[in-house]
């Protein structure tokens, strides 16, 4: 039997994710590496109480008729972030490595929530963040850095002296599922990515027991340069392609 991890809609690719689990999601920032098409079909499916790990939780869409923030920001086209789920009261956690700004002017949903009182953040020093997604893909329960050692990183978390320095314990990351963005696959699910869009998306494939990868091109195989692919296939279960899959609106 061929293997075909190809599906032909979002919606269908993100059916099953349930009330409490725990989403990675990739991209960083505005660079075009975020699966805004998963994101806008999770946000279609409802689900609840989700836990949120990214590099920033996101934004989310302006309010009609609001000024853009300040900055020069520049999202690429049809572009949505994790603050959609976060604006439609889908998400109750965010493990996230940049906040992002919460001062008038810059106030997201996500920070309104959190000064409510009804959201929970966990702040992870960023390569630490990479690396405990790292080890749940790689089995490792658990490893020593001494990122955070001193700080407030470290309370309620087990400390050791390794090599005359200070190492704080970190736990790996396992999630339920994993929403990436990569730029050409086939259908048995190998990735190839573009440029610094590569950021998160690479780390969080097969970090998670379900990983849906958003495309932007499907190609036949044995077309993509074994040398260029970044994720093998083993590490995808579902692909979704920007081009070829259907989106409802959202």
């Amino acid at each position: 039997m061929s293997i075909n991890k190809l599906y032909d809609s979002f919606d269908k690719a993100v059916a099953d994710v349930f009330d409490g689990a725990v989403i990675l999601i990739g991209g960083f920032g505005p660079a075009d590496g975020c699966p805004s098409y998963l994101i806008r079909a999770l946000y279609r499916q409802g689900a609840k109480n989700l836990t949120l790990v990214s590099n920033g939780p996101g934004r989310g869409r302006p309010a009609p008729g609001a000024p853009p923030p300040p900055g020069p920001r520049r999202s690429p086209p049809n572009y949505d972030d994790g603050g959609l789920l976060i604006q439609n009261g889908q998400v109750i956690k965010c493990v996230c490595a940049f906040p992002g700004h919460g001062r008038p002017g810059m106030m997201s949903a996500f920070h309104q929530l959190l000064a409510e009182g009804k959201m929970a953040v966990e702040l992870v020093p960023q390569g630490t963040l990479a690396e405990r997604i790292r080890a749940a893909k790689a089995g490792i329960p658990a490893f020593y850095t001494p990122t955070g050692a001193g700080t407030v990183i470290e309370k309620g978390k087990e400390t050791r002296m390794i090599d005359g320095k200070m190492h704080v314990l970190e736990h790996a990351l396992k999630a339920d599922f994993a929403l990436v963005r990569a730029n050409k696959a086939d259908r048995w699910g190998n990735l190839v990515y573009q440029g610094t869009s590569r950021n998160f998306n690479g780390a969080m494939a097969g970090a998670a027991k379900v990983t849906i990868a958003e495309v932007n091109e499907m190609v036949a195989l044995g077309e993509l340069n074994p040398e260029g692919i970044a994720t093998p296939s083993i590490y995808v279960n579902r692909i979704c392609s920007r081009k070829d899959s259907r989106e409802e609106g959202a």
